[in-house]
């Protein structure tokens, strides 16, 4: 498990473009064969990935000194690679593409597999510190609250499902849902915003090897970028902005924790003040 620890706004600012990458890009998550995992000291969330050639088994690690993985967490994954199953304390569970599961604290036995070991499941993974336990759903895309948002004309024509939320799969603090943007469209979070009692981490995927993803942060006056590729994830603290462009329309995964689940707690940046 990698460590990543919190910065400062204050230090952020002066990062080179190398400094900002080591701090908030995950690249190389979605290796067959292994499960790798980034533990950021931001919200404590655990950001990785599963890609099971054979089954992979979920281990708590010496990092968060637990009997098991999920003791004292929970867990959302979202499936973004060929068919696969989730195996929870002995239930078995089908993901096809882009189906995810809620996973609640005090499961223990947990293994990843593929249908296919030529064509594996990609299970992307949230994890953040629980204090109750909420049962294990399996959520289908089709099943989730879903917004469509933005225009063709602001190039940001996109649809919002909220796989992990209060009053649709209950969990301690983490939310999740996906973004996919239109054919055309291209941005994503503008005009900005931040939360300063909810971090998050973006995904991006569906990107062709050649094409880009600008993601941008920073404080909404001191705003720097990100350069990212398909199957990237980034760490957004809860002072940041997040949002992005590219180079053509793309689909990205956002995970949430902190201090409310609230999706619609932001405090709004007007155009005008962004620098």
């Amino acid at each position: 498990m990698e460590l990543r620890t919190a910065s400062s706004p204050k230090d952020v600012k002066h990062y080179t473009t190398d400094r900002l990458r080591e701090e908030f890009l995950i690249q190389n998550l979605f290796v067959p064969g292994e499960i790798k995992t980034v533990y950021s000291h931001i919200d404590r969330i655990i950001t990785g990935a599963a890609v099971p050639v054979k089954p992979l088994v979920l281990t708590a690690g010496d990092e968060i000194r637990a009997e098991y993985f999920l003791q004292r967490r929970e867990l959302g994954v979202i499936n973004i690679g060929g068919k696969g199953t989730i195996t929870v304390d002995g239930t078995v569970y089908e993901l096809e593409y882009k189906d995810g599961i809620y996973i609640g604290m005090g499961s223990k036995d947990i293994t990843f597999a593929s249908a296919d070991e030529k064509n594996p499941a990609k299970f992307y993974l949230n994890s953040a510190p629980a204090h109750k336990e909420y049962p294990t759903v399996l959520i289908k895309p089709e099943d989730c609250v879903t917004v469509e948002l933005g225009t063709m004309e602001e190039a940001n024509h996109r649809v919002i499902r909220k796989y992990i939320l209060p009053g649709q799969v209950e969990s301690c603090q983490l939310v999740m849902g996906m973004t996919s943007l239109k054919p055309g469209s291209v941005w994503n979070t503008m005009p900005c915003h931040t939360h300063d009692r909810r971090m998050e981490v973006y995904l991006y995927f569906e990107l062709p090897e050649d094409a880009l993803v600008f993601h941008y942060m920073g404080e909404p006056t001191e705003t720097r970028h990100i350069v990212m590729r398909n199957e990237e994830a980034v760490i957004s603290p809860s002072w940041s902005i997040h949002s992005a462009s590219a180079t053509r329309a793309y689909t990205f995964i956002w995970g949430m924790v902190g201090e409310n689940q609230d999706f619609d707690d932001m405090d709004a940046v007007a155009m005008k003040d962004i620098r």
